[in-house]
């Protein structure tokens, strides 16, 4: 479709576009999961550990792992605002993190909740590959200015 002055955008500005939202909707993932974790660690707890969840060193482990993702969430969100160049380090290493959850989820899988554990599998993995997608599609893309 063309733009206000007759162009039509390149597929690769399209694909661009379509990687930043996607950025910014993990981004705002991790705020809000961030959050949860913080103010209610039990509840971001439950799906990986199930009824342990609610003991102190599970809570512990959950805000810590909860400012982890409220940091990159906020991080990546600073960087989109500004460039794409400062944005990509922090998707980059927010799918670097996902990653790693998605891998301690494969080791420990037997032994996840039943009723959660393929859905843990699933949103670890995806947030790792649609933030890895996203860190490549923002790196094809060259800001003007000085580096």
């Amino acid at each position: 479709m063309p733009d206000g002055g007759g162009h039509r955008p390149s597929l690769a500005s399209v694909d661009t576009s379509r990687h930043r939202q996607l950025a910014y909707l993990v981004a705002w993932g991790r705020v809000g999961i961030g959050l949860t974790a913080a103010l209610a660690p039990s509840v971001m707890a439950r799906p990986w550990i199930g009824d342990a969840a609610d003991s102190a060193g599970a809570r512990l482990l959950a805000r810590t792992m909860g400012g982890r993702d409220l940091a990159l969430g906020i991080g990546t969100l600073r960087g989109l605002a500004q460039s794409d160049r400062d944005a990509r380090p922090w998707v980059a290493l927010g799918g670097l993190a996902d990653g790693v959850d998605a891998v301690a989820t494969a080791m420990a899988f037997r032994s996840l909740p039943r009723r959660s554990r393929w859905g843990i599998a699933a949103l670890t993995i995806g947030a790792a590959a649609v933030s890895a997608r996203a860190a490549s599609a923002l790196d094809s893309v060259r800001d003007s200015g000085p580096a």
